[in-house]
């Protein structure tokens, strides 16, 4: 008999955290590796919101909280979703977790009954299915490919819903792909759901504020206002305010659903830390002007990756319209042999390639549930950003 669980054998550890590993293995044994896996912001918390942990400690709020969150948070989140987007939450709508993670793990856990579907749309962040694996769900894919700019069309939607439907999924701006969603798109996709009144919405909004080239952020229980009921609208403090290690995810949504949340929580991690709390309190209610100057250069290291792979034979860049992440398709080198005669069949093969033979650490558009693209996390300096897509090149221009 095994000591481990039956439910592990349906899920992987992430791909993204094992590239990471892998880079900073690579790094430790003295390889000149550039790691392009994380996805996480380059650009340090602010000091107003580190000031605001420092004075926390020294006042002594280092006690237990609510397990739904401190007062002052909620109300910070509230006020957050009320200001920048039209949503109108009471305090028991609202649920603060240990990061975004957290919060979608436990909205799973707290509805899916086994055979219940999620519908995920292809590509999608590498933990969607694996969560709703473990909470007993049936992942339900729906390829979204370049053509429609990794965007679900209403008419997918509408022949991946079925009887056993519970959740579609939507993320925008989207990692892996940093595809956003309009208000006239997410308008189209609710005269579906409108029809399926039994199906829930999970809107992960996490990179929110990383938006470019003037494109306008909707939300889709913002968008249209008869899914209010049941739409769990996620966010949370890591991408737009630069705060990942500080652990702070919310959600917005009906009322027994963050009950039924907050019950799972009460009873695996309890509160998230309390320092990170109020420091998420100065972030959600302090200065914001330092989130469009942050795009702004996340858009301009955009351009710069985009400009470069797109010249690196056998790649297409798409442009995307947020996030800080490229999601190129490398079909063009699928079938090439490398300069040790490998042949490369898939976009995993490619990735094995650019780590081995250059030092690039990228993730394999299988992980995301869309192939043969890669994933590349521009969160870092323009010159290494242009050093990384230089020795992309090379290592295209050396397969045969």
């Amino acid at each position: 008999m095994s000591v481990i669980a039956d439910r592990l054998s349906r899920i992987k550890p992430s791909p993204t955290l094992a590239v990471t590993a892998k880079a900073a293995q690579l790094k430790e044994a003295g390889r000149d590796i550039i790691g392009l896996g994380a996805g996480e912001p380059d650009f340090d918390t602010p000091d107003n919101i580190k000031d605001a942990a420092i004075k926390a400690i020294r006042d002594g709020q280092t006690k237990y909280t609510p397990v739904q969150g401190t007062r002052a948070l909620v109300e910070a989140v509230r006020n957050k979703f009320k200001r920048e987007n039209g949503l109108d939450y009471a305090a028991n709508q609202i649920v603060v977790g240990t990061g975004g993670k957290q919060v979608l793990y436990n909205a799973f856990m707290a509805t899916l009954n086994p055979g219940d579907e999620v519908i995920i749309p292809a590509p999608y962040w590498v933990s969607y299915p694996d969560m709703a694996l473990l909470a007993e769900g049936v992942p339900v894919f729906v390829e979204a490919g370049r053509e429609t700019g990794f965007k679900i069309q209403p008419a997918q939607l509408e022949a991946a819903i079925t009887p056993r439907t519970k959740w579609l999924i939507l993320n925008s701006p989207s990692n892996p792909s940093g595809a956003a969603y309009s208000a006239a798109e997410l308008r189209a996709l609710a005269d579906v759901l409108v029809r399926h009144p039994h199906v829930l919405v999970l809107t992960d909004d996490m990179y929110e504020h990383i938006l470019f080239d003037g494109f306008e952020f909707a939300t889709i229980a913002q968008v249209a206002p008869e899914l209010y009921d049941r739409t769990l609208t996620v966010n949370g403090v890591s991408k737009a305010y630069s705060m990942t290690g500080w652990r702070i995810g919310y959600a917005g949504g009906p009322a027994n659903i963050i009950k039924a949340m907050t019950a799972i929580q009460s009873q695996s991690t309890s509160n998230p830390s309390s320092v990170s709390q109020a420091a998420a309190v100065e972030a959600l209610n302090g200065p914001q002007d330092f989130i469009a100057e942050r795009a702004a250069r996340f858009q301009v290291r955009r351009d710069l990756v985009v400009r470069l792979l797109n010249q690196a034979p056998g790649l297409v860049c798409p442009v995307p319209e947020g996030a800080f992440y490229v999601y190129p398709s490398c079909e063009g080198v699928l079938g090439k042999k490398t300069p040790s005669g490998q042949v490369i069949g898939s976009s995993e093969d490619f990735a094995t390639y650019l780590l081995e033979h250059v030092g690039i650490a990228v993730v394999h558009g299988a992980a995301f549930g869309l192939d043969p693209y890669f994933r590349i996390s521009y969160a870092t300096a323009d010159e290494v950003l242009e050093e990384a897509c230089g020795r992309i090149a090379r290592a295209c221009n050396e397969l045969a």
